[in-house]
C-alpha cells in the first residue's frame, strides 16, 4: 500500500504506470483520477487550496485505505492526494486499486473516493473571479457514503 499527501503538482499517468508495473500477481486494476474544475456553480473557478495538518492527514488516508484493502482482499493500492494550491486541470487525487478480479478493484476505488471526498481532513477553499469560498462536502457526497455502511 502507498499513499501519499503531494504537495506539488503529480503526473498521474507517471504515478499510474509505475504502479502497474509492479502488479505481477494481479488479474485487475482500477484507477481514478480527481482534477480540479474551471467552474463550479457557474462561476470561473481560478484554483483551489487544500489545507492539511502534515502527519494527521497523511495517517487518516492510511487508515481508510488499510480499511479498502481489508474489505476487498486488494493485492495493492496507491493513493496520492494534492495538497496546497491546485490549479484548473491539475490532479487532485489519484487512487488505484489492483487485486485478483475486477469488482473488488472497482469497489474498492469507488470506497475509498466516497470516503475520502467525506472523511479525509482537508480544508478546501475554491477561489473566483468574486473572491474565495469554502467548499464542504455535497450531500450526494455523504449519500454515496452511505451505501457503504449497509454492507
Amino acid at each position: 500500500m502507498r499513499v501519499r499527501v503531494a504537495l506539488e503538482h503529480f503526473n498521474p499517468e507517471t504515478e499510474l504506470a509505475a504502479f502497474l508495473r509492479d502488479q505481477h500477481a494481479a488479474g485487475a486494476v482500477a484507477s481514478f483520477v480527481g482534477l480540479c474544475r474551471s467552474e463550479s456553480h457557474g462561476e470561473k473557478i481560478t484554483a483551489l487550496t487544500l489545507d492539511h495538518f502534515e502527519g494527521f492527514t497523511d495517517k487518516e488516508i492510511v487508515r481508510l485505505s488499510g480499511e479498502a484493502a481489508k474489505r476487498f482482499a486488494l493485492d495493492d493500492l496507491l493513493v496520492i492526494h494534492r495538497a496546497g494550491r491546485i490549479l484548473p486541470g491539475e490532479a487532485i487525487v489519484l487512487v488505484a486499486a489492483s487485486s485478483a478480479h475486477r469488482r473488488a478493484a472497482f469497489d474498492a476505488v469507488d470506497f475509498l473516493m466516497d470516503y475520502l471526498k467525506t472523511e479525509a481532513p482537508f480544508w478546501k477553499q475554491e477561489e473566483t473571479q468574486n473572491g474565495a469560498r469554502w467548499v464542504e462536502p455535497r450531500t450526494d457526497d455523504h449519500t454515496d457514503k452511505k451505501r457503504w455502511e449497509k454492507e
